[in-house]
């Protein structure tokens, strides 16, 4: 099974204008710059076939780069707890019209369609019951903003759990312009996730797959 999710990777000087609050509330959690992105839609996990699907209708979009900024910060609750801080970005109606056109790709894979509201955010921390309330640094950094950057390629992750947390891997990238291209990543990686998804058929035997038969879209 592939856990996926599509995103757009922040700059690094957005990264590290993050990485500068990220301070003052004990207990939280805080983001490692490798894991800062802009989730666009998160896919969850899903077979190898529906994996390989997914990836040749996300190289096929065709959208425009847009630019966006830093704009304000909040969290996100769960009854009634906070869990997470997140910098939100604006403006609101790009990112939408992005996350609709992703949702219908998603769909032609057999994606169920995401029936939540959409927010476009980066997630800065995560919270747990331990740690400490976070209304004063919510009022410290509620005029969060910077320059806009430029929104201009699509990023298709896997994300692989472990014991210190998530690791990003970064499967197909997706340049968001009129004159579109699809770039894979790591050959090598989709042999391997060929062989894996070839081994979850019924009836398939576990042989090699030459790579022009890689999953993730040349």
């Amino acid at each position: 099974m592939h856990r996926l999710f599509v995103a757009v990777e922040p700059p690094e000087t957005i990264k590290d204008q993050l990485i500068g609050v990220m301070e003052g509330v004990v207990g939280a959690r805080w983001q490692a710059s490798e894991r800062l992105h802009l989730t666009v839609r998160f896919i969850g996990e899903v077979n190898g076939r529906v994996a390989e699907d997914i990836a040749d209708a996300l190289s096929r979009l065709e959208h425009p780069a847009c630019a966006v900024a830093l704009a304000s910060v909040g969290v996100f609750e769960r009854r009634g707890r906070p869990e997470a801080i997140w910098a939100g970005l604006a403006p609101h109606r790009p990112l939408r019209v992005l996350h609709d056109k992703v949702d219908r790709a998603l769909a032609m894979a057999g994606v169920a369609p995401d029936t939540r509201a959409y927010l476009p955010h980066i997630t800065v921390a995560r919270l747990h019951g331990g740690s400490a309330p976070v209304g004063g640094w919510l009022a410290a950094h509620g005029a969060l903003a910077s320059e806009p950057w430029p929104v201009d390629e699509l990023t298709l992750y896997e994300s692989h759990l472990g014991k210190s947390g998530a690791h990003y891997q970064p499967v197909l990238r997706v340049a968001l312009t009129r004159s579109f291209a699809a770039e894979p990543l790591n050959p090598q990686r989709s042999a391997a996730l060929r062989l894996r998804t070839a081994a979850s058929r019924p009836g398939c035997p576990l042989a090699p797959v030459p790579s022009r038969r890689a999953p993730w879209r040349r």
